[in-house]
């Protein structure tokens, strides 16, 4: 049976918690509900630890592509727009400067709210924090793309994965590094197609996830979303976007065009994805980083 709906994980924290110091909690595999006083995260050893005492012996490492005019959109959807709205010094004597932009919600590095393939499920305002703060899984399937341009990550390769590291954490942000994040932002090489409109769909090529391994992750791990380094969950040829819509109904929702998972190790690392809080929105821009030990 799909689980279709999600509590607060971390209610016994409490909910005055910072993301960071809840980023600390799960680096350093800390269970809910430990007394840990109001100065920080408890290490291993379950000693005190500050978080700038944790940020110190992390590396954070950008996973987001800036929003620019070479940003790279899906083909039916208008480019990213600046606008310089004003530049330069004032009458009253001090500089000024401020840009209008305008852009999709699933452009660039982007979330995508489950409802964006599934009614009735969380926009990108109602994604709990604690489902955009989690540990990090990272499944490396970039030999076989390089393989086949529309490979699609099964069952077999995430298990493989488990095999190697152990199963995926509960309530992780699970990644599929597939290389063609090193493409970007060349939109041909990247994705199959620099064209724009509905003829250029059928020119698309870039790997996916099988939706037989979302099927699994859904019914069989208990992942809160699913990133990679494509501009989207289902491969290029995909008309009916299944693998979208068997996480979505779960409420996992995405993260597309992800960039340098080649820098995160397979575990032990804390990802941090932050959108834009869009009301109501179907996804949105999205900040992500990883802290690595």
């Amino acid at each position: 049976m799909r689980k279709k709906w999600r509590g607060n994980r971390f209610e016994a924290l409490g909910r005055t918690l910072p993301v960071l110091l809840l980023a600390g909690f799960l680096s350093a595999g800390c269970e809910p509900g430990m007394d840990t006083g109001p100065a920080g995260a408890p290490s291993e050893t379950g000693t005190q630890v500050s978080l700038l005492e944790f940020l110190e012996t992390h590396q954070m490492v950008e996973l987001t592509h800036p929003l620019g005019e070479e940003t790279i959109v899906w083909p039916t959807s208008r480019p990213f727009e600046f606008e310089t709205t004003f530049e330069g010094w004032t009458e009253e004597g001090y500089y000024y400067a401020s840009r209008d932009f305008s852009g999709p919600e699933h452009g660039g590095t982007h979330l995508d709210a489950p409802i964006h393939f599934y009614e009735d499920r969380w926009t990108t305002d109602q994604i709990p924090l604690d489902h955009l703060v989690a540990p990090g899984a990272v499944v490396d399937v970039s030999e076989s793309v390089a393989e086949d341009p529309n490979y699609r990550v099964s069952v077999n390769d995430l298990m493989d994965w488990e095999d190697a590291h152990g199963r995926i954490p509960s309530g992780a942000i699970l990644m599929l590094h597939t290389g063609k994040g090193a493409h970007w932002p060349d939109a041909v090489a990247y994705m199959g197609t620099a064209g724009t409109g509905e003829e250029a769909l059928a020119h698309l090529q870039f790997p996916g996830l099988h939706p037989d391994a979302a099927r699994w992750l859904v019914e069989d791990r208990d992942v809160v979303a699913v990133g990679l380094d494509t501009p989207s969950l289902d491969y290029g040829p995909s008309t009916n976007f299944e693998a979208h819509q068997i996480l979505f109904e779960a409420n996992i929702y995405g993260l597309e065009n992800v960039a340098n998972l080649h820098e995160l190790p397979p575990t032990g690392s804390t990802i941090l994805a932050l959108p834009t809080l869009l009301e109501g929105g179907t996804g949105g821009p999205v900040r992500i980083i990883a802290l690595v030990p």
